[in-house]
C-alpha cells in the first residue's frame, strides 16, 4: 500500500496538470517543475534515508516518513499557490517517500528465504508500484474531474492513516548492535549533485539544450549571454563535480575507517551495476510516457482529465499482469532474460504510439502501443529490482535498497525533465513534439536494452557474507 500511494503520487498529477495550472495561475511548464521536484526530492534524499534505517530503526521510520508525507499531501490539497504546493508535494511527500520506502524493500527481502519468493514478493510490491504510477492517471482523473485535484491530495491523506494503523502489524526487531554514525557531508553532495543535474535538464525547455536562446541572469549578472552554451551543461557539469566528490568522499572515510552513507563495494558488482541501470531507464521510460501522453492528450487533443487517464488505463492492465506474473517467471526464465524480453515488449509498444497515433485519431489508437509498454515495464520491474537486492546480504541491504530506489526515482525525475521538456518546447508543433519526444524514450530503452544484453543470462545467485576486506 505505502508503494502503491508513493507511485501513484507520482503519477496522478499529470492529468489534471491543466486544471492545476489554471487554478493556482500558472503554467504547464511550473507543474512539470513541481512533479520533476517531487521525483528529485525522492532521488536525492533515497540514499541517506536508507542509511537511517541502519540507525533509527526500519519500521520507526517507515512510520515517521508515513507521517511526513500525510502532512504534504493536507498542505497540497490547501495549497493557495504554486509555492505551498511544492512545499507540500514536492518537498514533504519526497521526503515521506524517501523515508518510508526503503524499509519496504529490505523488509521484502530480509523476509523472503530464496530467489523465487522474493520474485513473488518483489512482484506484489513492484505491481503496486507499477499499479500507482499506471492508475493515477485514472483515479486521478476521476477525482479532478467528479470534485476537484484538491481531492486527489486528501485521498493520499486518508490512505497514509490507513497505512500507519496497520503497520502496527508489522513485527521487526528493530537496530541490534552498535549503530553506524550519520554521514552528514555525504548526504549532502550527493543530493546536491543529483539536484543539479535534473535541475539543469529542466533548463532546456527556457534556455533549449545546447545554444542559449537567452541570456542567462543571475540577479543582475549576465552569466551566459544569449549564443553562448546553454546553462543546461553548466548545472550537469556542477552536478558531476559534486557526485565526483561524493565519491572521493565515501572513499576517504572508509580507508579512515569512518562510515560513509554508502560503501563503495556496493559499485564493484558489474551485474548489480547493469540492474540498477536499467531500473533507471524503465522509471524514466513509464513516467516520462504517462507525462508526454497526459500533456498531449490535453493540449493537443483537448482530452479532460478523467478522458487522459481512461485513455492510459491500458498501461495500468500490462503493468498488473505481468507483475503479478512475476514469480511464475522467475520459475520460468531467468532474471536477466526477463529483462529483456520487456525492453524490446517495451520498445514495441512505443513504435505503435507512433505508427498509430495523430492529432485526429482514434482514442483506441493508443490502446495497443500502451499495454505492451504496461507489459514490458512490469516484467522489468521485479525482476531488476530482483536482480540487485539479491546480489548483496542482509548487512547491506539498507545501502543497496537505499541506492536501488535512488536511481530509480532519478529515472522517474528524469523521464518528466527530458520526455517533458521536448514536448513542452515543441508544442506550437504538436505532432512533431509528440514524436520526437517518443523517439527520446525509444533511444534511452535501447540504452537499457544494451545495458540488459550484458548481463549474464543465467539465474542470479543467492548474496553471501562476503570475506572481510580491510578497507570496508
Amino acid at each position: 500500500m505505502a508503494q502503491f500511494i508513493c507511485s501513484y503520487a507520482a503519477s496522478n498529477m499529470n492529468v489534471a496538470i491543466s486544471d492545476i495550472a489554471a487554478d493556482l495561475g500558472t503554467t504547464v511548464s511550473g507543474v512539470q517543475v513541481t512533479i520533476t521536484v517531487f521525483t528529485l526530492t525522492m532521488a536525492a534524499l533515497m540514499i541517506p534515508g536508507s542509511k537511517l534505517t541502519d540507525i533509527l530503526g526500519r519500521t520507526y521510520l517507515f512510520r515517521r516518513g508515513l507521517i511526513i508525507y500525510g502532512v504534504g499531501a493536507t498542505l497540497a490539497a490547501a495549497s493557495p499557490g504554486l509555492g505551498i504546493l511544492i512545499l507540500g508535494y514536492s518537498l514533504l511527500e519526497g521526503i515521506g517517500t524517501a523515508l518510508l520506502i526503503p524499509p519496504v524493500y529490505i523488509l521484502a527481502t530480509i523476509f523472503s528465504p530464496d530467489l523465487t519468493s522474493r520474485a513473488r514478493n518483489f512482484g506484489a510490491i513492484s505491481a503496486a508500484g507499477g499499479i500507482g504510477a499506471a492508475t493515477g492517471p485514472l483515479v486521478g482523473g476521476i477525482i479532478t474531474t467528479g470534485i476537484s485535484w484538491r481531492a486527489a491530495f486528501l485521498v493520499q491523506t486518508l490512505v497514509v492513516i490507513i497505512i500507519i494503523i496497520m503497520s502496527r502489524r508489522i513485527v521487526d526487531p528493530g537496530v541490534q548492535g552498535k549503530k553506524p554514525r550519520f554521514d552528514t557531508v555525504g548526504a549532502i553532495l550527493s543530493a546536491a549533485g543529483l539536484f543539479f543535474i535534473v535541475i539543469g535538464i529542466l533548463q532546456a525547455s527556457t534556455y533549449g539544450w545546447f545554444r542559449a536562446t537567452q541570456d542567462f541572469v543571475i540577479g543582475n549578472t549576465v552569466v551566459i549571454p544569449q549564443g553562448g552554451i546553454s546553462p543546461v551543461w553548466l548545472f550537469v557539469f556542477i552536478g558531476m563535480l559534486l557526485l565526483v566528490g561524493f565519491f572521493w568522499h565515501i572513499r576517504s572515510r572508509e580507508r579512515s575507517g569512518k562510515e560513509p552513507l554508502l560503501h563503495t563495494r556496493l559499485f564493484r558488482n558489474r551485474v548489480a551495476n547493469l540492474g540498477l541501470i536499467t531500473q533507471n531507464i524503465q522509471w524514466l521510460v513509464l513516467l516520462g510516457l504517462s507525462f508526454v501522453i497526459s500533456v498531449y492528450v490535453q493540449t493537443v487533443r483537448g482530452a479532460t482529465a478523467i478522458e487522459t487517464g481512461l485513455i492510459l488505463t491500458p498501461t495500468t492492465i500490462g503493468v498488473l499482469l505481468s507483475s503479478l506474473a512475476a514469480g511464475r517467471l522467475a520459475q520460468r526464465r531467468s532474471q536477466p532474460i526477463l529483462i529483456r524480453v520487456g525492453f524490446v515488449v517495451t520498445v514495441a509498444g512505443v513504435f505503435l504510439l507512433l505508427a498509430l497515433v495523430r492529432e485526429t485519431s482514434s482514442v483506441f489508437t493508443f490502446v495497443p502501443g500502451l499495454f505492451l509498454v504496461g507489459v514490458g515495464v512490469g516484467v522489468m520491474l521485479t525482476s531488476s529490482v530482483n536482480v540487485v537486492q539479491s546480489l548483496f546480504p542482509e548487512k547491506d541491504q539498507g545501502e543497496i535498497s537505499g541506492l536501488s530506489r535512488a536511481v530509480s526515482n532519478l529515472g522517474s525525475s528524469l523521464g518528466v525533465a527530458i520526455a517533458g521538456t521536448v514536448i513542452v518546447a515543441s508544442l506550437a508543433v504538436p505532432n512533431a513534439g509528440y514524436a520526437l519526444a517518443l523517439i527520446v524514450l525509444v533511444v534511452f530503452a535501447v540504452i537499457g536494452l544494451a545495458a540488459a544484453m550484458l548481463m549474464p543470462a543465467g539465474l542470479v545467485p543467492e548474496a553471501r557474507e562476503p570475506e572481510p576486506n580491510p578497507t570496508d
